[in-house]
């Protein structure tokens, strides 16, 4: 069960709650109101949250000194605690920073790195190296946020390489986990697949759930059926005929999302052994041909998947940030023989066609 540990949306990082205020109700300060409810919330994390804009009255932003009214609806997004049965030490494990300063950090994960422990797997070589870079660095340590996982507000599978962002305190956690939650961050993926999309840019929708004969896989239900709302936009960026580079932004932020809508749309991830994309769907049964599969295979033992950008605004000055991470080797050699063959073998892809 490798995959629990990566098992939940990235909305499963935070909760939203509501409240409706008696009509009873005398007028009290927001944050005591809210305080009184939460109790495992402190009023300074209510507080970051509200000037983070992750708690509005009635659809609105308020302020820390608003008085709640009779028939106010409050709603409150919160980062969800850890789980506290276990803690992770700081390791000194490499990490690439591509930029950091006292809010925030950006990195780029490696393929085969745990992004979040789990049942199953309670280590996390990026948590772990988080927390040693966060002791041994000369910037704020990130307080009051659950030891195993400092500062996440989103993840990517552990055979998924490319961009994340973390929070390094509270006012960061909270603005950033809104933004999630609310959709408005910007992320682009590069996936390599089999065949070749048709149309070759749209929307696939579909709600995404556990899978019921496999725990560790998900699957596409009917609307309303099970699961949740999920949307990929995707754009074929090279057709190299038998697999095709494609890019997938993320609309939502499902458990294995573009990998199943993918496969979903008849379009499984090359390598990926979980929805059916680590055997030869497209393309002749010639000896060569699957000999030169199989070294791909080898070459890139998994999910040919990598997070290419992120955009998001920064918490604390409100700028617009965009940053982007190539891809990793093994991925970009894998792409350039897919392109050597498909140049070499041009005359008898016509006469195939």
């Amino acid at each position: 069960m490798t995959d629990l540990p990566e098992d939940n949306d990235d909305e499963d990082l935070y909760e939203r709650t509501t409240f409706r205020v008696d009509p009873g109700q005398q007028p009290l300060r927001i944050d005591k109101f809210l305080q009184d409810r939460l109790w495992r919330v402190s009023r300074s994390k209510i507080q970051q949250g509200i000037m983070a804009g992750s708690v509005k009255v009635n659809e609105q932003l308020i302020k820390s000194n608003y008085k709640v009214r009779p028939g106010d609806e409050i709603a409150i997004l919160i980062p969800r605690s850890g789980n506290e049965d276990y803690e992770l030490e700081g390791e000194n494990i490499p990490l690439e920073i591509m930029y950091e300063d006292e809010d925030l950090l950006v990195v780029n994960k490696p393929t085969g790195m745990v992004v979040h422990p789990g049942i199953g797997n309670r280590d996390s070589p990026l948590v772990n190296a988080l927390i040693y870079h966060l002791q041994h660095s000369d910037l704020p340590v990130l307080q009051g946020n659950p030891s195993d996982r400092p500062g996440l507000v989103h993840r990517i599978d552990k055979d998924t390489s490319g961009l994340l962002v973390i929070a390094k305190n509270e006012f960061a956690l909270s603005h950033l986990a809104r933004q999630f939650y609310e959709h408005t961050t910007d992320r682009t993926y590069l996936a390599l697949v089999w065949g070749t999309p048709d149309p070759t840019h749209g929307m696939i929708e579909g709600h995404i759930g556990r899978d019921s004969k496999d725990r560790t896989r998900r699957r596409v239900y009917p609307e309303g059926e099970k699961g949740k709302h999920a949307i990929t936009h995707y754009k074929l960026i090279e057709d190299m005929y038998y697999v095709s580079l494609v890019e997938c932004k993320l609309e939502t932020g499902r458990t294995h999302q573009i990998r199943v809508h993918m496969s979903y749309n008849g379009h499984p991830l090359f390598g990926d052994f979980k929805y059916g994309g680590n055997q030869i769907l497209k393309g002749t049964v010639f000896q060569k041909y699957r000999q030169f599969v199989s070294n791909c295979f080898e070459l890139m033992p998994h999910q040919a998947l990598h997070a290419k950008s992120l955009g998001f605004e920064h918490p604390k000055t409100g700028k617009r940030m965009l940053f982007e991470a190539p891809l990793p080797e093994g991925f970009k050699t894998v792409v350039e023989k897919w392109r050597q063959y498909v140049n070499t073998r041009k005359d008898l892809l016509r006469d195939e066609e």
